[in-house]
């Protein structure tokens, strides 16, 4: 090799180290940007199931929560309140509870419920959203801002504004006093899976 030839290993060196510094610059300049597309902590944790114990719930009580940012009730139903609850196409725009956005099927019954004592509903009128009064001396839920009525099954009564039914959350019994509110009991996992 004569001493005039330019040394190519040099030049090959130096256009790696340049490159892998550049990248590593763009990497480390991208990264805020890319890691802020991905959800919080907090927002994953907004859609994760919660459980509720409902050990101390008395008969006629309501107990509040949140899941995925909606309330969501949980009521203990008397057997008075549970007599109130019918299937009557006068008063009700949806009886049998056919709109299947709603409920899961498991809630495809008269009390729209696992077990006809226990109610579990988001807690939010499908007219616009208001957030409607439990009132268990009246056997129903009443919604002030443009007076929506709804059975203690979450029907909605003839007559008013909301067009749909209270919705159901998924739900699941993980025993006899605890529900997990955003799971499906096991039976309806297997049968849509």
């Amino acid at each position: 090799m004569s001493s005039d030839s330019p040394d190519n290993s040099r030049r090959k060196f130096l256009t790696g180290s340049l490159s892998l510094v550049g990248g590593t610059g763009a990497a480390a300049t991208l990264w805020p940007f890319l890691s802020s597309m991905a959800p919080s902590a907090k927002s994953r944790a907004a859609g994760a199931p919660v459980k509720v114990d409902i050990s101390r719930l008395k008969d006629g009580e309501k107990i509040d929560l949140i899941w995925r940012k909606k309330p969501i009730w949980v009521v203990k139903r008397t057997k008075n309140m549970l007599d109130s609850i019918n299937t009557n196409e006068g008063q009700h725009k949806d009886p049998m509870s056919e709109n299947t956005e709603q409920q899961p099927d498991f809630a495809k019954n008269k009390f729209r419920s696992l077990k006809p004592e226990i109610l579990v509903l988001e807690g939010v009128c499908t007219h616009l959203g208001c957030n409607p009064a439990f009132k268990s001396d009246e056997n129903k839920f009443f919604c002030a801002c443009h007076g929506s009525n709804f059975d203690l099954a979450g029907k909605v009564a003839n007559g008013s504004p909301a067009g749909a039914n209270l919705k159901v959350p998924p739900y699941r019994f993980e025993d006899e006093n605890t529900i997990i509110v955003g799971e499906l009991p096991q039976s309806d996992n297997e049968s849509k899976g």
